[in-house]
């Protein structure tokens, strides 16, 4: 739990280094976990704060199907460290099948934005949806398996 905890803080300095000159903002400790986020990558609105914690319940909830969840589950089984079980799990990410999925989905989402603007309509994002799928193409973020129930993540 200790190291769940601290996830947002690290992944905020990381963005913050990375994209606002080592600018980093102190946690708000009257946030939510994803809220926090947010607000730690410099993000405030109520908005952002629930498009985070939507992205978050779509990619943070593998609970053992994929390679990272599966490598940490693996490393976790002989005893080592979870410290050293999670390192193992986030290296899982490194291959373009298994961590290249959030990114395929950003950069869906900023193409998408690109053609429907910044606040667009439910209809405007159904339209540019159905486009996409009459072309042939793929809505990232939705390319697991078929499973006999509809994954919970679909209906968030």
């Amino acid at each position: 739990m200790n190291l769940l905890a601290k996830i947002p803080r690290i992944a905020a300095y990381i963005y913050r280094h990375t994209y606002k000159n080592n600018d980093f903002i102190d946690p708000n400790e009257d946030l939510d976990w994803a809220g926090n986020y947010a607000h730690m990558m410099g993000y405030d609105e109520f908005e952002v704060r629930e498009c985070i914690r939507g992205y978050l319940s779509i990619h943070c909830d593998h609970e053992g199907g994929n390679v990272s969840a599966h490598t940490c589950h693996l490393v976790g089984s002989a005893l080592a460290d979870p410290y050293l079980s999670y390192a193992a799990a986030l290296n899982g990410l490194a291959g373009p099948l298994h961590g290249l999925a959030n990114q395929e989905v950003l950069r869906f989402l900023l193409k998408m934005r690109e053609e429907v603007g910044d606040k667009p309509s439910d209809e405007k994002i159904k339209e540019y949806v159905l486009n996409t799928l009459a072309e042939g193409k793929v809505v990232p973020g939705y390319g697991h398996a078929v499973l006999r129930h509809t994954d919970p993540r679909f209906l968030h």
